[in-house]
């Protein structure tokens, strides 16, 4: 692989995306550090999930290059990116709700031990340890033999989330993780996001609640008709600014100074 000088954790250079004659992205640029969280923000139709589709491995870039920990890579398939390190939550998850929490958990790289020629689950392990991850991350569970489907969304989302930090990913994105929570429930989802960061992870969050992301998020990357207006930190720029960007594509004059790449919002 090609190495990069770059701090950035994932950076994605000059991304083109075409469906026919439709251009979804336009040359967009966004990048993630290691403990960040990046509100990536936009409108319907602004081109954002195409960008983390395009990160993910579910659509192939037209033109523009992708780099993760400083390396050159191509991201064909959503389980190629899973092996880079890049865990996405859903709003509608990845769980089984007939399944207990430890085997959610544990999906796919169930621990086992042999007894003669037969290998059987080491359901000991799975929940001892899923217990003890989860705790580390803040989330305390009653029961880690509990059913996923007696468990409300926000529990659900804290076991998603807590999932992608044991296994050491490095990236995590959350597509509108709180939309359909109640208030004490989002935030908790808020407060496993900064446990996230806190492990060192890069957040990538996707939301429709300004003030959501505004609390949560580092810095906001704003995407409007498949360009980029500009990456803005929290503390220059407030919740109705936020919001103009995204709905008409007005970057404050003071703004368009400091960030030469908040480009077209005039």
């Amino acid at each position: 692989m090609v190495e990069r000088n770059s701090t950035a954790l994932v950076e994605m250079v000059d991304i083109h995306k075409y469906f026919g004659s439709v251009q979804a992205l336009r040359g967009v640029d966004f990048h993630v550090e290691a403990g960040e969280i990046v509100g990536l923000l936009g409108d319907n139709g602004a081109g954002k999930s195409t960008l983390i589709k395009v990160l993910t491995g579910y659509h192939i870039p037209t033109k523009g290059q992708i780099y993760f920990e400083g390396n050159a890579v191509e991201i064909n398939s959503p389980h190629n990116a899973r092996e880079l390190g890049i865990e996405t939550v859903y709003q509608d998850l990845a769980l089984v709700p007939l399944m207990s929490i430890a085997r959610n958990f544990w999906l796919g790289q169930e621990p086992t031990y042999n007894i003669g020629p037969f290998k059987l689950l080491d359901k000991k392990r799975m929940a001892e340890t899923t217990l003890s991850a989860l705790r580390d991350v803040g989330i305390h569970i009653r029961d880690a033999e509990e059913e996923v489907g007696t468990m409300s969304g926000g529990e659900r989302q804290s076991i998603a989330i807590g999932r992608a930090v044991y296994f050491g990913k490095k990236l995590l994105i959350l597509d509108e993780p709180t939309s359909a929570l109640s208030v004490g429930e989002t935030q908790k989802v808020l407060d496993y996001t900064h446990a996230a960061k806190d492990k060192g992870m890069g957040v990538i969050f996707i939301t429709h609640n300004i003030s959501q992301v505004h609390e949560v998020a580092d810095r906001f990357t704003v995407i409007q008709r498949g360009r980029k207006l500009g990456d803005f930190r929290k503390e220059d720029v407030s919740e109705v600014e936020v919001a103009r960007m995204i709905t008409a594509g007005e970057v404050p004059e003071r703004l368009r100074l400091f960030d030469p790449e908040a480009e077209g919002a005039d």
